[in-house]
């Protein structure tokens, strides 16, 4: 089996392969406290459940934007667990051209996105991640990662609003029904949600335009599913694009 973790900065993501299958996932706030030990107490007990912690775990896949928390995974993982263990970064085979300026400047989350969007659709290609920040990164036609644009995460938003504005209390994030809110957290809900479905599409559409040719859009990240319905450009959600990205990086370099 193979372990796959995609460290986040507010959320790690797990992932337990059989081959091609995905047995297991987990989704876990991201704790740069988080001990050696404390890790591998946990990553013990998320296997047990896939029957992988007894031997049957052959190796690691980890992509990570905290840096705090990349060495104690991998640390864990290599010399805790036992398994080979590699870190996405330079040096890794990807099988994709990176076109940016300085493709060292390319977190890995956002190459491993395009790797996993490109092998399921062989197109041009835009890739919206819903995190912390919401990442947009687009793919041509041959292959290649081009680039894209960073935008705060929706929550991210959500709370600065809450934290600049003394009058405004922290609320909870949902798709509202109605544009025009009759309250005051209504109206902060409306404004927010339906303030980043624009900013989502009006990002796609230029990046489409820039691209010059037919785009397929994808989107992943943990509030994808929320966001998707609302846009006009989003034409599939895949919760467990990153995690399928580390299981190919893995095979391909095996």
């Amino acid at each position: 089996m193979l372990l796959v973790i995609d460290v986040g900065n507010t959320h790690t993501v797990l992932g337990c392969y059989d081959g091609t299958e995905l047995k297991g996932h987990w989704r876990l706030t991201t704790d740069r406290t988080r001990t050696d030990d404390e890790w591998f107490l946990l990553l013990q007990q998320l296997l047990s459940r896939e029957e992988a912690g007894s031997g049957r775990l052959q190796a690691a896949m980890i992509a990570s934007v905290v840096p705090p928390v990349t060495p104690e995974l991998e640390r864990v993982c290599r010399q805790r667990l036992g398994v080979p263990t590699r870190i996405v970064g330079p040096g890794l085979k990807t099988g994709m051209p990176i076109l940016y300026d300085n493709p060292k400047e390319v977190g890995a989350d956002r190459v491993v996105n395009a790797v996993a969007a490109y092998a399921k659709w062989p197109c041009a290609l835009v890739i919206v991640d819903f995190g912390t920040a919401t990442t947009f990164d687009a793919v041509t036609a041959q292959g290649a990662y081009l680039g894209g644009a960073i935008a705060p995460g929706l929550m991210t938003s959500l709370d600065a609003l809450s934290r600049a504005a003394s009058m405004l209390p922290r609320v909870e994030l949902v798709a509202p029904k109605t544009v025009i809110g009759r309250t005051t957290v209504s109206s902060m809900q409306s404004g927010v949600f339906f303030g980043y479905v624009g900013l989502v599409d009006g990002i796609v559409t230029r990046m489409i335009a820039e691209l010059e040719q037919p785009v397929k859009v994808i989107a992943t990240g943990g509030l994808a599913a929320l966001v998707a319905p609302s846009t006009t450009t989003i034409e599939e959600v895949d919760p467990w694009l990153t995690l399928e990205g580390l299981r190919l990086l893995h095979e391909r370099n095996g």
